[in-house]
């Protein structure tokens, strides 16, 4: 009687694995259709399946890990051919407009050059109290307060408003005082994302003829933006979002490429593995 328990408890067993190792196979099977059908979303919910649910079936782990590994080296060479297309399609795009600024680069010195509107550049802006855009080749914009209208007000701070609408600057912590031939100059820069809205503000007035300006330290000063400024800054945005997505794109083809090399390397350490077991 105990023998006769005893083998059928051990035909259950066997039973019960021949039933998991065949559901973990069809599972690894429809992995296997989704990758091939390009549904690589599908293909790694199958093997995350695999591994989770069946932790015992070690033939089939192995086999799901291995198409993981091919599936990851599909999606990531997928992604590449698409950021290959879209910095095509900005490059394009910056092909088609860049002529029309003023790329301001010592090469000696500078690693990024600064790139300027034509009509905003410092040789034409000599004793000019204005406000400057200017984006790097990065496609970090940025805004510069440029006061020397007489006296000191000691500036960090601008405000751009059109009737009851305003945007303003916190105070910058790039700000300096200087004198050109007996000219009181005072310099303040915001970079985007910490000018308060100003950039977007101005971008989203472009058609205004003017803009109320002023300019913000121990007293204010107040003056106008014209039309040809506010052109300035404008097309300058509209290159520092070119440039940003384009480097962007440069950031993600990195990282896709480096996960291709860790999967291609991880590929080569269990093939060695393998050799080394036979």
């Amino acid at each position: 009687m105990k023998r006769y328990i005893l083998l059928s408890a051990v035909l259950l067993v066997l039973a019960s694995c021949n039933n998991e190792e065949k559901q973990a196979a069809e599972l690894l099977n429809r992995a296997e259709i989704s990758y091939k059908s390009g549904n690589f979303s599908d293909a790694k919910l199958q093997i995350d399946s695999v591994r989770t649910m069946y932790p015992k079936v070690f033939d089939v782990r192995r086999a799901a890990i291995k198409l993981m590994q091919q599936v990851d080296l599909a999606e990531q060479r997928r992604s590449l051919n698409y950021l290959d297309s879209m910095m095509a399609v900005k490059q394009s795009e910056l092909d088609a407009i860049k002529d029309r600024f003023v790329l301001e680069k010592d090469a000696e010195y500078q690693e990024i050059g600064n790139y300027f509107y034509p009509t905003q550049v410092v040789e034409k802006n000599v004793g000019r109290t204005f406000l400057r855009g200017s984006v790097n080749e990065l496609g970090e914009m940025s805004l510069t307060s440029i006061y020397c209208a007489g006296g000191k007000i000691h500036h960090n701070a601008v405000k751009v408003s059109i009737g009851d609408e305003f945007a303003q600057t916190p105070a910058s912590n790039d700000s300096y005082e200087t004198t050109d031939l007996g000219r009181h100059i005072e310099k303040a820069d915001y970079k985007m994302g910490n000018d308060g809205g100003v950039i977007g503000f101005i971008m989203a007035h472009k058609d205004a003829k003017t803009l109320k300006l002023e300019f913000i330290g121990d007293r204010t000063f107040r003056t106008v933006m014209y039309q040809p400024d506010i052109k300035a800054i404008v097309e300058v945005g509209n290159l520092a979002q070119i440039l940003a997505s384009m480097e962007e794109i440069r950031k993600e083809q990195k990282e896709a490429n480096l996960k291709i090399q860790f999967v291609n390397k991880k590929i080569e350490e269990a093939e060695m593995q393998e050799n080394v077991q036979k």
